[in-house]
């Protein structure tokens, strides 16, 4: 068996030729550009590919399954993959070791989503980096404001169109030596320009959600808005990769982290792995739907014990519960039915 280790980086790679039969190995430097990796793997005849998740390893996934490659991406947060007191390491070490794992079976890997989601994906990341931009504009600007004396009315209030017409009316007022005016112009631009761009965005997130029908049925859960939908399907891609709902859950980062010896066995705060935004966003909507759906009202309060210390332990159990419901229902393609109480 040949196995073809790729150890990628942006502008030249290093591929590692490993032979499981004779456990001879060889090196090669390449390009990394998909016309280079193309001619190393027809020369190869490969029958495994490996390499690591990064920023490229979506065309180099695209590339296998053009080929018809067998491929594995390895995940470097892994423990496996951690290097601790080493001398020495180099791209060459590092795809000799990926080769290595890959022969033993040990090579700890992610999921790679189709070329389609991963661009779905990307969109609705980069709707979230919008509106972070858009948040910390209207933060300049209130602060610009309060600087000179002048005050907005607070949250959403202050950005309705009367609240903006009031704004330009200040700009637009003379005042001898104010320069602090010039940045106000400016934040106000940048602010109607980034809200311009979040409404086209979501515009095209809206379209692609018609021709998806599981946003829409992770919508029928009651609080579950179309932003947290879209995320939670594209993240997901496959629901049947997963086993059970521990597991989605964990790769959400949202089970705790935890350290058995002997005796000893104890639970600390959550692991914080996967996807943040899913994690945040889980938690924000998780916030909203106590007021929307009771199901979630009864997991915060039996969670909480009646205790004010144990709301952020019980909003983040709700939003694991949240993630595993949305899960189960993708995986049986159902809409949301309330969990039966059980029989006694």
């Amino acid at each position: 068996m040949k196995i073809l280790a790729l150890d990628l980086g942006m502008n030249k790679s290093v591929a590692c030729v490993l032979d499981t039969d004779s456990h001879a190995y060889a090196f090669e430097t390449f390009r990394t550009e998909p016309r280079k990796l193309r001619e190393l793997m027809l020369a190869v005849q490969p029958n495994q590919v490996v390499f690591e998740v990064c920023s490229i390893s979506g065309w180099v996934r695209d590339l296998c399954e053009e080929l018809g490659c067998r491929y594995d991406v390895a995940n470097p947060s892994h423990e496996a993959w951690r290097w601790r007191h080493v001398k020495r390491k180099s791209d060459r070490i590092d795809a000799l070791k990926l080769a290595r794992l890959a022969a033993m079976n040990q090579l700890p890997t992610v999921h790679v989503p189709t070329r389609e989601v991963r661009q779905w994906r990307a969109l609705v990341v980069y709707r979230h980096t919008l509106v972070r931009r858009r948040t910390r504009v209207k933060n300049h600007i209130r602060s610009l404001l309060l600087t000179h004396g002048l005050r907005l009315p607070p949250g959403q209030g202050g950005w309705t169109k009367a609240a903006l017409a009031e704004i330009h009316d200040h700009v637009a007022s003379e005042e001898p030596g104010a320069l602090w005016k010039v940045t106000l112009r400016v934040e106000l631009d940048q602010f109607e320009a980034v809200s311009r761009a979040i409404e086209r965005v979501e515009q095209e997130l809206d379209a692609i959600a018609i021709r998806r029908p599981r946003v829409a049925l992770v919508q029928t859960i009651p609080g579950v808005g179309p932003r947290l939908a879209e995320l939670i399907v594209s993240v997901i891609d496959d629901p049947h990769r997963f086993r059970t709902g521990r597991q989605v859950g964990s790769y959400a980062g949202l089970t705790p982290r935890q350290y058995q010896s002997g005796e000893s066995n104890r639970r600390g705060r959550i692991s914080r792995q996967g996807n943040p935004l899913l994690r945040a966003m889980l938690v924000e909507v998780s916030w909203v739907s106590l007021r929307y759906n009771p199901v979630i009202r009864a997991v915060y309060e039996r969670t909480c014990r009646g205790s004010r210390a144990r709301r952020k332990i019980a909003i983040v159990a709700v939003a694991r519960r949240l993630l595993v419901w949305a899960w189960a229902m993708l995986r049986d393609n159902t809409p949301w039915r309330p969990p039966q109480p059980a029989l006694t």
